[in-house]
């Protein structure tokens, strides 16, 4: 994935909150409990659940201003990479949701106070409806590679970021409302909620390159995408954690569903392909 060069990024879509004090949250119970209430509150925990991601990021407060000012310092830096990714993310969605209104992404590390309480590395990236903000904590990508097992790439960690402004755009359209307390199994509302957001990943994707920020996507890139959906799979966290794997209890989908539906998304380029509520098989 290559940005183009002259591209002037707009970091006042992103938060830099690493390096300052969030509100502190426990591990263990502590943490399952802050994964439940996220959970219940309709928020995307990025197929994390309650397994601990790791510490600290590097970078401070404020430096994105002066480090991310164009596609070529988002070649050279991943926080830099974000903030592209952000930009084309919503500059896509702006012109196809009507009354768009941008969220922003906002960088922490250890833990953090959302909108919808407070939160630490361990739930993964998400969504949080309440204050209409993605936060992330760099060190995801990582975990993604040692923990989760996927192959990493910059295209991988922008498909999480577009994932996660898919949730953006369910709320802003009322999707999200669909899923009721049908939270958990195979077919639940839970898991096509997610699906479709991998779906909106896949759109964004297949129209990346229009939106002037990114210059080039090859089949590797996506290829990586792909990687990193099939990696956040549930059945695959579960065989990772304890060897077996419980259908009954899937809030994001099969590895194979997430590919697919990502994968939907990217070739038909169209979100109304994305309508994982009404389609018979996931």
């Amino acid at each position: 994935m290559k940005f183009r060069r002259g591209a002037r990024l707009d970091t006042g879509q992103v938060q830099d909150r690493r390096g300052s004090r969030g509100l502190a949250v426990g591990g263990g119970a502590g943490t399952l409990l802050v994964v439940v209430v996220l959970a219940l509150l309709g928020v995307d925990v990025g197929g994390a659940d309650s397994l601990p991601l790791g510490g600290d990021t590097s970078g401070t407060a404020g430096e994105l201003s002066e480090t991310c000012r164009t596609g070529e310092d988002a070649n050279q830096r991943e926080d830099c990479r974000i903030v592209g990714v952000v930009n084309s993310v919503q500059a896509y969605w702006g012109e196809q949701v009507r009354g768009y209104r941008e969220a922003p992404t906002r960088f922490f590390s250890g833990s953090t106070s959302t909108g919808c309480g407070s939160a630490t590395s361990a739930v993964g990236p998400f969504y949080c409806p309440v204050d209409a903000t993605v936060y992330i904590d760099l060190t995801f990508y990582d975990e993604l590679r040692t923990r989760f097992g996927a192959r990493g790439g910059a295209f991988a960690e922008a498909y999480v970021i577009a994932h996660e402004y898919g949730h953006h755009v369910q709320h802003l359209v009322g999707a999200d409302e669909q899923v009721g307390g049908d939270r958990q199994g195979e077919t639940s509302g839970s898991v096509r909620l997610e699906l479709q957001a991998d779906c909106y990943a896949g759109v964004w994707a297949a129209h990346a390159v229009e939106t002037e920020y990114i210059e080039e996507l090859t089949p590797q890139d996506i290829a990586d995408g792909l990687d990193a959906a099939a990696a956040v799979g549930d059945d695959r966290i579960q065989e990772r954690a304890t060897g077996r794997v419980d259908p009954e209890s899937w809030t994001h989908g099969s590895a194979a569903s997430r590919q697919r539906w990502f994968d939907a998304g990217y070739r038909g380029g169209d979100p109304a392909r994305c309508d994982t509520f009404s389609a018979d098989s996931l």
